[in-house]
């Protein structure tokens, strides 16, 4: 699991001084079942991905519900693993997490040191992403949500999907192309800014 510290020391080859203060941050990647995590975390990574894709099998079909995204032919079944450098000195490793219900043990593994997560919206299925909202609201763990636009799909606005998914005030909605890659570091900078006034927000409570 990468550090918060992440020391980078290609620099020195160069004649140049390592970065060593260089700051890694982990975001999840979290939604329903075919929602575009790994679609995301794909077109954003400046390293080949990781990513633990199975076919999905026929003793899958009774519990996976496919309805809408029936030219889906593989699952997530532990993780998509990404990194992407916003800035000098600042990195994101990106964790995917399946979305299947029977793999939701892997969630809490997943999710300590996170800053914060992306949760990935379809506005067809919109329900999907309940579980998601519900788990990083419950844990108090700051996310937006990424409204992923698919062809055909109909559009609505940020604040009617924040009435729908009855997010608390000030949850940040936004809408996305998980193809995308500027789209999808667009969504991971509001993510990263809008962690760091919750945190910071938090910290001032404490001491106060």
């Amino acid at each position: 699991m990468p550090s918060e510290h992440a020391d980078n020391t290609y620099g020195e080859t160069a004649g140049e001084p390592a970065e060593t203060d260089a700051l890694a941050l982990k975001i999840l990647v979290a939604g329903g079942f075919g929602v575009g995590k790994t679609t995301l975390v794909g077109a954003v990574s400046e390293i080949r991905p990781l990513r633990t894709e199975e076919l999905l099998s026929e003793a899958g079909q009774s519990v996976d519900d496919t309805d809408g995204v029936g030219q889906k032919t593989t699952t997530t079944v532990a993780m998509d693993f990404g990194r992407i450098t916003i800035r000098s000195g600042l990195s994101l490793y990106l964790f995917g997490t399946p979305g299947q219900d029977r793999f939701w043990f892997l969630w809490d593994e997943l999710s300590q040191g996170a800053l914060g997560a992306v949760v990935l919206a379809d506005t067809r299925r919109l329900e999907d992403c309940f579980p998601a909202v519900d788990y990083f609201e419950h844990r108090r763990i700051p996310f937006v949500v990424a409204v992923n636009c698919f062809a055909g799909a109909r559009t609505y606005g940020e604040s009617e999907v924040s009435r729908a998914l009855d997010l608390d005030l000030g949850t940040p909605v936004v809408l996305c192309d998980a193809r995308d890659r500027e789209s999808g570091k667009e969504v991971l900078i509001r993510m990263v800014e809008y962690a760091g006034r919750m945190h910071t927000a938090r910290l001032l409570d404490s001491v106060s």
